[in-house]
């Protein structure tokens, strides 16, 4: 038969290890077998879950109760060390089924009745191969018979093929052993000798006793195998009679053949206490014979004594009396003429004497065995204090060391008052020993640390010192920390035990992990930015954005620099996994008590949990002693983490700066896709899990925000220096230019959060609209000239992301109503400039309609119907001439032919309506005073 995991001694021993260190007193761990694979209640979740260790263990009764068995699994923790996962109790084992889908025919089902009522699959395990699987079934199957005395349902193999596989597989036994791994080997083998051979002859009986079975029933019938018809047909008949008589009565006479058997086990009982009684009796009775005979005065014949005068016996009496003694008792002698003479009292101070030497040999008794199992808590192994005074700490020595460091710690413990009697705390040999134990600690905690440190340094060293583990030139390098992992995982129960044994020893190697590592990882981050800014193609001329002429407006804005924030993106992706990795590798292996980090992912997502019941996955936090930790615990070590990680990833942010600022230096507006990547990476990590991570993300997000407020405040800067120039006209360069600028930057945002540029929008279009105002203030006679053009042309090349950007939308229609009250007042300009006596008469008699009444206006001075038909006839009599010369003035003031047809529109419709309001104030004052139409005016000016 093939090497199995099940002969693997060390795997017995860590499973024993592991059921020890979970509570469990008084196990022992009689198989162990490595599984390929397992499925429960991740069988519904679609996912399979990780390796495990099956382990039978059988739990030894001392007060005359049955034996327990208990089915563990096992799991492998970060650490690569067994920690117990799952617990089934054998006694609720009813069913041991084989897959039939499975064509290997390694997977089966255990079914146990106390989980029926839960909506939990049965465990199903795979084993390596079909030897492994029938070791298990046949180990499971003896313990079943020889401790719990019941077999399960068998389904899915045939019972004679397992007996056969158990004839064929039979292992010898070697008696020739030596060594201490011998010894353990030949009791492993005769131990699964036993159960093949129990189970094998249990199988091959039970076929052969219903094959006799099924040959006595044929027989009593006078049938033969081939009668199956006439017998089947028989066995009903005689079912039916059977059912036909009363056989409810059998059943209604158990209760009182369980009563009568209650009462023999309690009349058993009472024999037993009796004679238990009966023999301290006779214990004592014969220490009082013994007594008796050495106290007794007995009087012989040849003193020539008469022995039937009482005169003797009441001298015999005197004497007894004057020894103080009551009540004589004479006994005659059978044998001879001679009497015992026997007082009350001495017999009660024996029997008293007797009584208290009785009870001081169960004291003496008793204080021997205390005595004893004090002096073995007193006892140092030898090999243990070799390892711990001056072993060594090589990996293949770590096994024996971190079993010496377990005896240490339940040594120590033991001499305290929890677990020791109170009167033997004082005892100077307690405290000898107890002193000794702590040198002992001392010693090894010493030489740990030391070994510890400078096997940290080496590792990092080693690693500096090799080019290839970094970054060269033409070939960008990720690190990679899994044989540094590994090589530090052997160590890990070590450092558990090195906080179980002194904590205060942990702050010196944390320090000097931190620092060995802190500059490895500098040193990877350095390389690796390096070569990512030497291998990037970018464009060599920065992005110039807003200054300069006209002509060299879209210089920054054709080149293609994605491959900058591609760079910024690689660096983020390669190291922010690593750096949360290497964060919780670096608290589970230096034994913080905090919570399960986030596992590497970029960005980071959030795994969720399933449901909270997935506890064959998840066994939670545990300190050294196996107990669970409260959160109230993890917090307070959350701050001593920060600092810790602060220190191990220190100095790394400035490699990620310098990719930042290179990425500024070339397109400014890179910082936008910069922010919202590492906005993505930040929403992805937890407060609590890696705190310098989120904080070097910050760091990076404040710096690239400060980079691109910098960009902003320069645009700005280019901005305002438009207003120190001489007197300009027409669409002033940074206009358009803030359109292209704009549309870029909606490109880059790609769908993150929008306060970065909302607020360089609003600075932005902020100081355009006030150098515009300045500019336009230079020269009053084309101010609103400047205004029109300007808002307009801001308008037009808006038109489409005001439409989608909220932001923007808001500035769009503050440039319209600046571009409505700009039209207005240059309009009303032309319009007065043109017909100023007509409206100048129209607005005093409005004026005056406020103070007088109507039809004494004319009748005031200067304006008289005189006066108004003057005013008429210098106004209208040339309207054509007047209309046109408004029309050429406004046409020579525009620089854009574009805005001129709106304008003349806006022009027409403002004339009219003051026109037609003259007209009503002229009917409404004077009467039918003539004057020209509104209608005839609406035709003169539709012919311009």
């Amino acid at each position: 038969m093939a090497k199995s995991s099940a002969d693997d001694a060390e795997l017995r021993r860590a499973c024993a290890t592991a059921v020890a260190a979970s509570g469990a007193r008084g196990e022992e761990v009689v198989f162990s077998i490595r599984v390929a694979k397992g499925r429960g209640i991740f069988e519904k979740l679609g996912r399979l879950a990780k390796p495990r260790v099956l382990a039978l263990t059988v739990k030894q009764s001392s007060r005359g109760e049955a034996n327990k068995a208990f089915l563990r699994v096992l799991k492998y923790s970060s650490g690569a060390v067994l920690e117990p996962a799952k617990l089934y109790k054998l006694k609720h084992l009813t069913k041991v089924e084989v897959i039939s889908n499975d064509p290997s025919g390694c997977t089966f089902v255990l079914g146990f009745d106390n989980l029926r009522s839960q909506s939990v699959a049965p465990p199903q395990w795979t084993m390596r191969n079909i030897d492994d699987r029938n070791r298990l079934l046949f180990c499971i199957l003896n313990m079943c018979k020889e401790k719990l005395s019941y077999l399960p349902k068998v389904v899915g193999i045939d019972i004679v093929e397992l007996a056969l596989w158990a004839k064929e597989n039979t292992m010898t036994l070697d008696n020739q052993v030596s060594t201490q791994e011998g010894q353990e080997t030949s009791v492993a083998t005769q131990t699964e000798r036993k159960v093949t051979v129990t189970v094998e002859n249990d199988l091959v009986s039970q076929a052969k006793e219903e094959e006799e079975d099924m040959e006595a029933l044929l027989d009593t019938y006078v049938m033969g195998i081939g009668e199956a018809d006439a017998f089947s047909e028989r066995l009903k008949q005689e079912l039916v009679a059977l059912e036909a008589a009363n056989v409810y009565q059998l059943l209604e006479s158990e209760p009182l053949i369980e009563e009568v058997l209650q009462g023999l086990d309690a009349a058993s009982a009472v024999v037993d206490d009796m004679d238990e009684w009966l023999r301290i009796f006779n214990l004592k009775l014969r220490h009082m014979r013994e007594d008796i005979a050495s106290s007794a005065v007995i009087i012989r014949p040849d003193c020539q004594f008469d022995w039937k005068n009482q005169d003797w016996q009441l001298v015999l009496s005197a004497l007894v009396v004057s020894r103080k003694d009551e009540f004589p008792i004479w006994f005659p002698l059978a044998t001879s003429n001679s009497y015992v003479v026997l007082s009350a009292r001495p017999a009660r101070i024996i029997e008293s004497r007797n009584n208290g030497l009785e009870m001081q040999s169960v004291n003496n008794k008793g204080l021997m065995e205390e005595l004893d199992k004090l002096l073995e808590r007193l006892r140092i192994p030898q090999e243990f204090a070799a390892s711990l005074t001056g072993g060594s700490f090589e990996e293949s020595r770590m096994l024996k060391n971190v079993e010496a460091c377990e005896w240490l710690t339940g040594a120590i413990r033991s001499l305290e008052v929890p677990n020791l009697d109170p009167c033997y705390v004082e005892m100077r040999a307690v405290r000898e020993k107890r002193a000794e134990l702590q040198k002992l600690k001392i010693t090894f905690v010493r030489r740990a640390s030391e070994f510890l440190r400078n096997y940290f340094s080496s590792l990092v060293d080693f690693m500096i010192s090799d080019k290839s583990y970094f970054s060269q030139r033409g070939q960008l390098k990720r690190p990679d920390h899994a044989d540094l992992r590994y090589k530090c995982r052997t160590y890990a129960r070590l450092l558990q035990h090195l906080k179980s044994l002194d904590k205060s020893c942990l702050g010196p190697l944390r320090k000097a992990y931190c620092h060995s590592l802190n500059l490895l990882l500098r040193r990877e981050a350095r390389e690796f930015a390096n070569e990512l800014r030497a291998s990037t193609k970018a464009p060599k001329n920065p992005a110039v954005w807003l200054e300069g002429s006209n002509g060299s407006g879209h210089n920054g804005s054709s080149a293609d620099t994605s491959t900058v924030s591609d760079a910024y993106s690689k660096m983020l992706t390669i190291f922010i996994p690593l750096l949360v990795d290497e964060s919780s590798f670096f608290a589970h292996f230096m034994c913080f008590e905090v919570p399960a980090l986030v596992p590497a992912g970029a960005p980071n997502v959030n795994k969720s949990k399933s449901g909270g019941n997935d506890a064959d996955d998840d066994l939670g936090i545990m300190d050294p002693d196996g107990n669970d930790l409260k959160p109230d615990d993890t917090s307070a070590e959350l701050g001593t983490l920060n600092e810790a990680l602060q220190e191990l990833l220190d100095g790394i942010q400035e490699d990620f700066y310098a990719v930042v600022d290179w990425a500024y230096k070339i397109d400014p507006l890179r910082c936008i896709s910069m922010h919202g990547i590492t906005e993505r990476y930040l929403s992805g990590q937890k407060a609590d899990a890696a705190g310098f991570v989120r904080k070097l993300l910050d760091d990076l997000e404040s710096r690239i925000s400060a980079q691109f407020s910098r960009f902003i405040d320069e645009a700005c800067h280019q901005i305002e220096r438009n207003e120190r120039n001489v007197r300009q006209t027409g669409i002033l360069a940074y206009i358009p230019r803030f359109a292209v600028l704009a549309s870029r930057m909606e490109q880059y945002i790609q769908g993150q959060s929008r306060d970065l540029i909302d607020k360089a929008y609003t600075k932005l279009v902020s100081t355009m609209f006030a150098t515009l105002e300045k500019i336009a203030q230079s020269d009053p006679k084309t101010a609103d000239i400047v205004l029109i053009e300007n808002y307009a042309a801001f308008q037009n090349s808006l038109y489409d992301l005001a439409n989608v950007v909220p932001t923007l939308a808001k500035f769009y229609h503050q440039a319209s109503e600046s571009y409505e009250l700009a039209c207005t007042r240059h309009i009303s300009s032309l319009i007065y400039l043109q017909f100023e006596r007509l409206f100048q008469f129209n607005r005093k008699v409005e004026e005056l309609t406020y103070t007088i009444a109507a039809e004494e206006i004319p009748f005031q001075l200067g304006l008289s119907k005189t006066d108004l038909r003057r005013v008429l006839k210098s106004s209208l009599s040339g309207i054509d001439k007047s209309i046109g010369a408004m029309y050429r003035r406004l046409q020579k003031t525009l620089t854009s032919d574009e805005l001129f047809p709106s304008l003349w529109d806006k022009c027409k419709k403002e004339f009219l309506d003051k026109y037609e309001s003259f007209v009503q104030m002229v009917t409404r004052i004077y009467g039918n005073e003539p004057i020209m139409s509104v209608a005839d005016m609406k035709e003169i000016l539709a012919s311009f």
